[in-house]
């Protein structure tokens, strides 16, 4: 049976489009990195404003079935960009949303993605908010179940809620939340990520100032796989807590409570 010429022509021409917007990037992509060490800070913001509107391009364009392929192209992007310590280090990390943004629109059942928003966005960028509306915009897209351990969403959301935005009531949901939907899963990971979760939010309802939730939330950062940068900063808030943090020989940290909270 031979295919009709819309059907072969529409998805090239989607692929070719997708294409043609990311190879346009190749050029200012080498000269920011051959300049970068000497560019001004102006030059920086102007390539950032041109990038910004190609993602607003990407997050408005038919995708013709091929989301999943622009939301990796996008992730990519993302990586390359949040790796750019040069650059960051000048103008900062504000267009990080607008990365997530393309992301999770067009997959919003992408894990890793949520990980990458909570610490790009809420931990660099300073936009928590955004960060959160992103994930409860994606959790509409999931489920307990779907995709597996998609509980880590409302981990990463009561992390963002009680660290940055000393929101305990909204966090405290979220853990509960997190605990739920673990508690499906028999693998070890989950049942700890169930029982912690559960105990974390525990000691919101109790006591929502509690020094407990708040180096137990610390200590997830630190179990993700997360940068340098972030560990310290994840290391440095348990301590000023009145935690204590030991790294073991494999690289395993262990988080010793103080004894009152």
């Amino acid at each position: 049976m031979f295919l009709s010429r819309e059907a072969i022509t529409t998805p090239l021409v989607a692929c070719l489009c997708i294409l043609g917007i990311s190879l346009s990037q190749f050029p200012r992509l080498q000269k920011i990195l051959i300049s970068k060490q000497t560019a001004s800070v102006e030059t920086l913001e102007k390539d950032q404003q041109k990038e910004n509107l190609r993602l607003n391009l990407l997050k408005q364009m038919p995708t013709f079935s091929y989301d999943n392929v622009i939301a990796d192209w996008a992730y990519i992007d993302f990586l390359q960009y949040f790796g750019d310590n040069e650059v960051r280090d000048k103008i900062g990390y504000s267009l990080s949303p607008e990365y997530f943004e393309v992301i999770l629109k067009r997959d919003p059942r992408f894990l890793a993605a949520y990980l990458g928003l909570s610490v790009s966005t809420s931990l660099y960028a300073g936009m928590p908010e955004r960060s959160i509306a992103l994930m409860e915009k994606g959790l509409k897209s999931l489920s307990p179940q779907v995709p597996k351990k998609s509980y880590y969403v409302w981990r990463y959301k009561g992390t963002d809620e009680l660290l940055f935005l000393g929101d305990s009531q909204a966090a405290k949901e979220s853990f509960s939340q997190a605990a739920s939907w673990a508690s499906n899963f028999a693998d070890d990971e989950s049942k700890k990520a169930a029982f912690i979760s559960g105990k974390t939010a525990e000691f919101l309802q109790n006591n929502p100032d509690s020094k407990f939730a708040r180096i137990a939330t610390w200590t997830m950062v630190l179990q993700n796989n997360v940068d340098e940068k972030t560990r310290n900063r994840a290391i440095e808030e348990i301590e000023k807590l009145g935690g204590k943090v030991v790294i073991n020989a494999d690289g395993i940290p262990a988080v010793t409570l103080p004894e009152k909270d």
